[in-house]
């Protein structure tokens, strides 16, 4: 996923000449600046990497989040049985009295809610934040007071939102998220003002990329792209308009069949939902083709006979705007199920 931030959004796609895509090329061997490692976490469910907040440094495990714009943090904020639940976890907890960069934002507070109905809420202020390299002074972090009880056992000590900075919950003012903060401070050059994010899977030892995964910010890793067997990238234009990585995705091809989407379908790029949502009667028609597979109303999800030959498994294909993206069949599953059974849910899953 190529994550393209500017100012001239609309104008960015309309450049499609060398000039406008070489410049953000570049060898990672030749300078790293910009690039984070993320460790896969539950098996694909999220991505975490190190982040240095404050002075000196405190070093937080986030989550990179294509589906919120808030960079939060367990903060020495929460209350005592919090924390202390927190520390058992192993979660890094942010305290902002040891910081000697750390400015509050008097007045100011969020909440964001997640659509698995989590909640996290607290006070504001401003920090350094140094991620891959780039320091990004005075940048807003949120810290947490109060977090549900799915934050204590997840892995993790914090989100750092990658959405368009209007949808940020800050209030009275809402806050610029990183890679906007980036941009109004120059940290990368306004020709490269995008990011990337490239996710491996814990299953993909075996992949040319070992299952490896990473950030970056400022440029496109010229490696990731060799993997993929491009040169450059495939660009869809987004509709930003709901602060989503909103692009139109009109077809799939289900063993060699186009299918029509509904009129106007959209999908979003969200890091935060490791799954591919699509819609029921899409995925009826993808598990039905699949011999022996059943939907499994007490899993609320597709299942299949767990000696199913990968060569059974149907070719898809989505599409990203105007091209389609093969799924690699060994998607198709998350685990094994009591009986014999492989579970997949009532989605599916492909390959970033």
């Amino acid at each position: 996923m190529v994550g393209v931030a500017t100012k001239n959004l609309k104008n960015f796609f309309k450049r499609k000449d060398k000039e406008a895509t070489t410049p953000v090329l570049r060898k990672v061997e030749d300078d790293k600046t910009g690039e984070v490692k993320a460790e896969d976490q539950q098996n694909d469910a999220l991505y975490i990497y190190p982040v240095e907040i404050g002075t000196p440094p405190q070093i937080m495990n986030l989550h990179s989040d294509t589906g919120s714009s808030d960079l939060w943090l367990w903060s020495t904020e929460l209350d005592r049985e919090t924390k202390v639940a927190g520390i058992k976890s192993k979660h890094n907890v942010f305290d902002a009295k040891a910081s000697k960069t750390f400015k509050k934002m008097n007045g100011a507070s969020w909440r964001i809610r997640y659509g698995d109905g989590s909640t996290a809420s607290g006070i504001v202020g401003t920090d350094n934040v140094t991620l891959g390299g780039l320091c990004i002074e005075s940048q807003a972090i949120e810290l947490a007071s109060k977090l549900s009880p799915q934050f204590t056992s997840g892995a993790g000590d914090g989100l750092l939102g990658l959405e368009f900075g209007h949808i940020n919950t800050v209030k009275p003012k809402k806050v610029a998220p990183p890679v906007e903060q980036m941009i109004l401070q120059s940290d990368i050059p306004s020709s490269q003002e995008l990011f990337t994010c490239y996710l491996g899977s814990w299953r993909g030892e075996n992949d040319v990329d070992h299952g490896e995964s990473l950030y970056t910010f400022g440029y496109i890793d010229e490696q990731v792209l060799s993997r993929c067997g491009v040169s450059e990238p495939h660009y869809a234009p987004i509709d930003p308009s709901k602060g989503l990585w909103q692009f139109s995705s009109p077809t799939a091809t289900l063993n060699g069949e186009t299918i029509q989407r509904p009129p106007g379908n959209t999908a979003i790029a969200d890091t935060g939902t490791t799954l591919a949502l699509v819609d029921d009667a899409l995925c009826e028609k993808i598990y039905s083709t699949i011999p022996g597979a059943v939907y499994d109303k007490a899993h609320q999800g597709w299942t299949f006979p767990i000696g199913t030959r990968i060569s059974d498994l149907p070719t898809l294909a989505l599409a990203v705007g105007d091209k389609e993206f093969e799924v690699q069949k060994k998607r198709f599953w998350i685990c094994e199920m009591w009986g014999g059974h492989a579970v997949r849910g009532d989605t599916i899953t492909w390959k970033e």
